[in-house]
C-alpha cells in the first residue's frame, strides 16, 4: 500500500499546474505549534517584515504565503504537508523549514515536482543534497564548528575537553570541533555526552575540571539548559577568564545571557548573527524589527527567514518571473548579497550559504551583558560532506 501511494503520489506531482497566471505562491512548512513554535515565529516575523518593506509584488508577480504548521520534527507530516502544498494548493516555491526532520521530509516532494526550495534554518549538513533545487540561507554545525576549531588553535588554546548533547546536532559540532582543532596541532583532553533531557550538569562539569584543560567546549540546545550549565561551571569553580569556556551561540542568547548573569561574562561563542552587528544594514532591521514586534529583537532564526526571502525576490528578478524549479535554482546559484550578518551567497557548487562567521565574548553592556564581536573568519562555506562523516 504504502508503495502504491508513493507511486499516486508521484503521478501527480508530476501534473500539477503552474501557478495561477500573474501569482507566485510559497508554501511555508514551519513547526508554529509546539516546544519550536518561538524558532518559526522568529523566521515568520522576518517574512513578513521583508514583504512589507518590499512589496508584495515581484518581477510582476503576487506573491502569495500559504502556511502548513508541522508541528514539530516530523517528517512524514512535512512530506504529507509539502504534497498538498504542491498537488492541491499549487505552490512554485517551498519554504521555512523550522527543523531538520522538516526539510529531509518535504525534500524528496522539491525532488519529484522540481520545486525550488529555501530551507530558512535546518541546519544538518547533508539536508542540502536531497534535491537539486534546493538552497539554503542559515548555516550548518558543521560550518561554524570546523572555523571555530580552527580559530581557538590560533588563538593560542593547545588543549581542550569537549562537553556536547548526546543526539545528532551535538555529536555534529563535537566531530567539527574536535576534527578542526585537532588538525591546527591541538590536543582534545576528554570528552563527554550529556543526556538531552533534563541533564545534571555538576558531574560533567567536574570531569572537566578535573582534566586541567585550558578550555572547555560546550554544545547544548537553547532554552533552559545554558542557564543551568553556567550555574554548574560557577559552583565547580571554573572561571572563564581562567580557563576559557567555548560554545556556540545557543549558549549566550540573549534569555540564556538574562538567566547566567555575570556567571556569563567571558564565555567565548561563534555565531553566523547577533542584533547587536555593527552595520549600517543590521541597525536599520533591528530597528524595524523592534517596532514591527513589540520591542523584541531578531536572531538567527529572524535573519534566516530574511535572506530566504531575498534570495527568493531576488531569483524571481533574475528569471523574470519565471518560477519553475530549474530557473528559480540556476538564478540561485552563486547568488551574493549584503545581509543584515553581513556579506552572503550561494555556493554555485552546493547551493549552501557562504558566509562569515563571528567570534563573540560576553561582556558588561547595555542593561546586563553583551554578545561582543571580537574576531571572524570570512567566506565560510560548509566543509566538504566526506571529512564531516
Amino acid at each position: 500500500m504504502r508503495r502504491v501511494l508513493s507511486v499516486l503520489a508521484a503521478a501527480a506531482l508530476a501534473t500539477v499546474p503552474g501557478a495561477a497566471e500573474g501569482t507566485v505562491k510559497i508554501g511555508l512548512i514551519m513547526a508554529y505549534s509546539g516546544q519550536f513554535a518561538d524558532t518559526a515565529a522568529q523566521m515568520d516575523n522576518a517574512i513578513k517584515l521583508y514583504i512589507k518593506e518590499k512589496g508584495d509584488t515581484v518581477a510582476g508577480k503576487k506573491i502569495e504565503l500559504i502556511r502548513k504548521d508541522s508541528g514539530g520534527p516530523n517528517p512524514d507530516v512535512a512530506k504529507r504537508l509539502a504534497q498538498e502544498l504542491v498537488v492541491r494548493d499549487g505552490v512554485d516555491i517551498l519554504a521555512g523549514f523550522t527543523l531538520t526532520p522538516e526539510a529531509l521530509g518535504a525534500a524528496s516532494v522539491s525532488a519529484e515536482a522540481k520545486k525550488f526550495m529555501v530551507v530558512m534554518n535546518a541546519a544538518t549538513s547533508i539536508i542540502i543534497t536531497k534535491s537539486p533545487y534546493m538552497a539554503r540561507t542559515s548555516l550548518t554545525i558543521p560550518q561554524l564548528q570546523e572555523a571555530f576549531g580552527t580559530w581557538a588553535y590560533k588563538s593560542g588554546i593547545r588543549k581542550t575537553y569537549t562537553m556536547v548533547s548526546d543526539y545528532g546536532p551535538g555529536h555534529d559540532a563535537e566531530a567539527a570541533f574536535q576534527r578542526a582543532f585537532k588538525a591546527a596541532g591541538g590536543e582534545v583532553v576528554g570528552a563527554v555526552r550529556f543526556p538531552v533531557a533534563n541533564p545534571d550538569f555538576s558531574a560533567f562539569v567536574q570531569a572537566a575540571k578535573d582534566a586541567s584543560a585550558e578550555s572547555i567546549f560546550i554544545w547544548l540546545p537553547g532554552g533552559a539548559q545554558p542557564a543551568a550549565i553556567a550555574k554548574a561551571l560557577r559552583e565547580r569553580g571554573i572561571d572563564p577568564g581562567k580557563t576559557k569556556v567555548l560554545g556556540q551561540g545557543e549558549l549566550t542568547e540573549d534569555e540564556a545571557r538574562a538567566s547566567m548573569g555575570d556567571a556569563g561574562l567571558g564565555i567565548i561563542t561563534v555565531y553566523h548573527y547577533d542584533h547587536n552587528h555593527a552595520s549600517a544594514m543590521n541597525r536599520a532591521f533591528v530597528k524595524a524589527f523592534n517596532a514591527e514586534f513589540g520591542g523584541r529583537n531578531p536572531n538567527v532564526y529572524s535573519v534566516g527567514g530574511w535572506d530566504g526571502m531575498h534570495l527568493i525576490y531576488e531569483a524571481l528578478k533574475k528569471t523574470a518571473g519565471k518560477a519553475d524549479g530549474e530557473s528559480l535554482i540556476g538564478a540561485a546559484k552563486g547568488m551574493a548579497w549584503e545581509s543584515p550578518r553581513g556579506p552572503v551567497s550561494i555556493d554555485p557548487e552546493t547551493r549552501d550559504i557562504v558566509q562569515t562567521v563571528y567570534i563573540r565574548r560576553v561582556e558588561k553592556g547595555g542593561t546586563g551583558t553583551l554578545n561582543v564581536e571580537f574576531d571572524k573568519v570570512e567566506n565560510v562555506k560548509d566543509p566538504p560532506r566526506t571529512a564531516a562523516k
